[in-house]
């Protein structure tokens, strides 16, 4: 059995109005991952990821790059031990 990461992953650069979060949900779920994904007013893209280490670094990995429009310049990843993750993954309001 592997290891169960939780991560809080902030995203910079083009990820607002090109469908990066509901390219992250489906791709999260994919990956058997729990948690959410939101948009912040500070131009950011912000997501909880909960699950087997190996799947939370692949996702990781797949967030450098997101869907085809964006543009990442940045990626932020902070410890999540403070969240227990829900059921599935979706898609939270802005903050």
């Amino acid at each position: 059995m592997s290891a169960i990461a939780r991560v809080i992953v902030t995203v910079q650069g083009r990820v607002q109005g090109v469908g990066y979060r509901a390219a992250c949900a489906h791709r999260a779920r994919l990956l058997g991952l729990r948690g959410w994904v939101r948009n912040r007013r500070d131009g950011a893209v912000e997501a909880f990821l909960a699950g087997p280490e190996a799947n939370v670094l692949s996702m990781r990995e797949w967030m450098w790059e997101g869907p085809d429009s964006a543009h990442v310049t940045q990626l932020d990843v902070a410890t999540g031990d403070h969240e227990a993750p829900g059921p599935g993954f979706e898609i939270r309001p802005t903050v």
